[in-house]
């Protein structure tokens, strides 16, 4: 009898884990629907979607091992739920090698961490040839630098890209079209900034935004703290874990509104939109969805290659760099190179004039 009691006991906890789950995965789908300030534990749901979503897995197979499938209809529901999101991380098929022999238009965004700050100028230079390889058009640099040494990177770049439009800071669209006008917006408070160029592209006007937002902190505070231990300064768990959620909830209230701001800008415009750039904030999140807006995201659409992840520094593997675009252009293909220049991975996408 004693037996038969824990077992129920074990079931009934495991159906409630299994039912508090589903809710707070339906929460963390709905998380970037509402800014962030006064909603950041709502917020960072979004964060934990991908392990919400592996625990429902799991306690969907344990359900149906024990043959409760009107339990497992639980987590069921709740992965059906979340396949929108997958596919903003993950698509099947590799990509299309015949891509770049369609007629359209190739746009590229790189945070390029200012090209490691060398001064031979080779690492501008390769990613130059790189951009060549790739037959881009447009490319989005965020974390610029114009100088290497006594050289300038811009030199050498106008033979290939002849248009330049220089945003505030560390920010630059480089264009092998003409580029008619241009705008650049500086968010108060950081040194993070966004612009758009207006670009004639056969005698049709694309307004390119190439937005660079607020950072995480995380490393940040991390490499505060591995200096505070190298100097013999103890370093509390409990307080470095507030000082990184500190830090990051500070930046996702800013980022969010950093996103409104060129979200407003958008609304503005009379030509159709392409939207690059890195967010520094993940799918589903606020600063996703505002900048999203009605846009398509270029890789949901488009994307090959499996798991789509654009940050490559330290452990972090996630997708924080985007391309989006208008109803007007239709996308063809989108991937990203793994090259080791940055901490960042370019992004690639060719886009197809309607």
């Amino acid at each position: 009898m004693g037996k038969l009691a824990v077992q129920k006991y074990f079931s009934f906890m495991m159906l409630i884990i299994t039912f508090l789950l589903m809710i707070f995965t339906f929460v963390g789908l709905f998380g970037g629907d509402v800014p962030p300030a006064g909603n950041t534990a709502r917020a960072m749901l979004v964060y934990a979607l991908p392990l919400l979503i592996i625990a429902n897995v799991v306690f969907l197979f344990y359900w149906l091992v024990l043959r409760r499938f009107h339990w497992a209809c639980m987590p069921l529901i709740t992965i059906l739920c979340c396949i929108p999101y997958m596919g903003t991380l993950y698509q099947f098929g590799s990509p299309d090698e015949k891509a770049d022999a369609k007629t359209g238009l190739k746009i590229a965004t790189y945070n390029v961490c200012s090209f490691g700050r060398e001064t031979s100028g080779f690492m501008a230079q390769d990613i130059l040839s790189e951009m060549k390889k790739q037959k881009v058009d447009i490319v989005c640099f965020q974390e610029y630098s114009d100088y290497a040494g006594d050289k300038k990177n811009s030199d050498s770049y106008k033979e290939y890209f002849p248009h330049m439009a220089v945003g505030q800071g560390d920010m630059v669209i480089y264009s092998r079209y003409p580029i008619v006008k241009t705008k650049n917006m500086k968010f108060e408070m950081t040194n993070n900034s966004a612009m758009w160029a207006e670009i004639n592209v056969n005698d049709n006007i694309y307004r390119v935004y190439n937005a660079h937002l607020e950072t995480t902190g995380i490393n940040g505070t991390l490499h505060r703290a591995a200096k505070q231990q190298i100097n013999g300064v103890e370093v509390q768990s409990n307080a470095l874990i507030n000082a990184l959620y500190g830090n990051y909830t500070v930046g996702m209230i800013a980022r969010s509104g950093q996103a409104n701001q060129v979200a407003m800008d958008m609304r503005e415009s009379e030509v159709p939109i392409i939207v690059c750039g890195d967010f520094n904030d993940v799918p589903y999140s606020y600063v996703y969805n505002t900048m999203l807006g009605d846009k398509i995201d270029g890789f949901k659409e488009c994307g090959s290659g499996g798991f789509m992840n654009t940050f490559r520094g330290g452990k972090k593997q996630v997708r924080i760099d985007y391309i989006f675009h208008d109803e007007a252009l239709e996308g063809v293909s989108y991937y990203k190179k793994e090259l080791s220049y940055s901490d960042h991975y370019p992004v690639f996408m060719r886009l197809a004039i309607k």
